[in-house]
């Protein structure tokens, strides 16, 4: 793997960070600025919506601007909605910096998914996608917990201060590691949003706005649940958010060769998990040992989503991949926004704080239905080869979303991704 996928790493743990740090920090901010905890949860729902604004606006702004320019350009927003944070004298200020800090981060990852994937060799793509994903994960490791725990001593606004610091070194890493990548010759945005209104990409967004909102139904109010159903103290939440980001950390390193193996699979296969374990920690909770145990669990199958579904987006817009896997980061926090308020909501009427676990297994449940659906129609959508025919070279222009009629009988690994149809100069 090339040494330029550490800076995206790099950046992707900052930006994990400070979109994850927040559920630890829910009851610390919400007594500092005299809120409750499910009003504080809209901090959740700022972020994303800043993602699902900025996503397909700023890359679209940044259609024609160079791909490591861009990454940079992005970061440096990000910097600035962070200090922004920070400094936030009051609870709109602070939801205006979360939207701030949020809106590079679609664009970053959609830009930076196409920029790792031209790095690579084909049938590598999906673990090149994955290595940028890492930083996200191990963010959940490292980055939440000590940012938690230090919120919890010196005050949340210490915590944004820290993730600027990291922000900053971000960009000296991207401009250090990451090689001149040029803008492809013959993208445009009117092409870029042809692809998007494909009904496959259409379809897999939808997928990620319902599947993962199933996440996040819980994990916005996991802080909460550590204290009020498993019994344990403040102090260990931290521990509870390391182990969920061990879990992510193992799900997306078991996701990017499962996707290249076999795409379809691996989401079918991970949404069905999600709901499962979802409704099991409904019964685990509170039991203090298995509890652990099953958030490690939800952290894996919860994110070994993401790489199949930004996979399948670039797929299927892979002529003009940047807009759709940008849109798909859109997708992403569509899902942390509505899981947020769904399991906020459920709390608010009085259910309990176990109740955002029934709300995220039905939200997973409804993204699986859509995920087999979307298959069912590529499938049906086929055509095998006529008996005799010459095969042509996967990826090119010809057989742009087809498949071969064996790949459709098997339908294992007939979503495969393609190198990019413009290989990268200057790497």
């Amino acid at each position: 793997m090339p040494l330029a996928l550490l800076a995206l790493a790099v950046s992707a743990f900052g930006i994990g960070t400070t979109e994850f740090v927040m559920m630890g920090l829910l009851p610390n901010v919400a007594g500092d600025l005299g809120t409750s905890v499910p009003t504080a949860g809209h901090l959740v729902s700022a972020y994303a919506i800043g993602v699902v604004i900025g996503a397909p606006l700023l890359t679209a702004l940044g259609s024609r601007v160079p791909r490591k320019r861009m990454l940079l350009l992005l970061m440096a927003l990000f910097v600035v909605g962070n200090l922004a944070s920070a400094f936030a004298p009051g609870f709109g200020w602070l939801i205006g910096g979360r939207i701030l800090a949020g809106l590079p981060h679609g664009a970053f990852f959609g830009v930076g998914a196409v920029v790792a994937a031209r790095l690579v060799p084909e049938g590598r793509q999906a673990r090149a996608v994955a290595t940028m994903f890492l930083g996200l994960t191990v963010a959940n490791i490292l980055g939440v917990p000590a940012a938690t725990l230090l919120g919890q001593h010196l005050g949340w606004r210490a915590t944004f201060l820290v993730v600027t610091v990291i922000g900053l070194v971000a960009m000296a890493a991207l401009a250090r590691l990451v090689p001149y990548v040029p803008v492809e010759t013959h993208q445009s945005l009117g092409r870029e949003m042809r692809a998007l209104r494909r009904p496959q990409v259409l379809l897999g967004l939808l997928t990620a706005v319902f599947g993962f909102a199933g996440v996040f139904a819980v994990y916005s109010y996991l802080a909460s649940m550590t204290t009020e159903v498993m019994g344990f103290g403040e102090s260990s939440v931290t521990l509870v958010l390391a182990l969920f980001g061990i879990g992510m950390t193992a799900g997306a390193l078991a996701a990017g060769p499962l996707t290249d193996r076999a795409l379809r699979p691996t989401l079918y296969g991970s949404l069905g998990a999600l709901a499962l374990v979802l409704v099991a920690f409904r019964f685990t909770i509170h039991v203090p040992w298995l509890a652990l145990v099953t958030v490690v669990v939800l952290g894996a199958v919860g994110f070994m989503t993401t790489t199949p579904l930004q996979m399948l987006v670039m797929n299927k817009a892979k002529d003009a991949p940047t807009l759709a896997s940008a849109s798909n980061h859109s997708a992403f926090n569509l899902a942390n926004a509505g899981g947020a308020w769904a399991g906020g909501a459920a709390v608010a009427a009085g259910w309990g704080w176990t109740s955002p676990t029934l709300v995220g297994a039905a939200l997973a449940v409804v993204g699986l239905a859509i995920a087999v659906a979307a298959g069912l129609l590529d499938r049906t959508g086929r055509r095998p080869a006529p008996e005799g025919a010459s095969r042509v070279v996967a990826g090119s222009p010809l057989t742009t979303g087809t498949t071969t009629g064996t790949e459709a009988a098997a339908g294992t690994r007939a979503e495969r991704v393609s190198p990019p149809s413009t290989p990268a100069s200057g790497s």
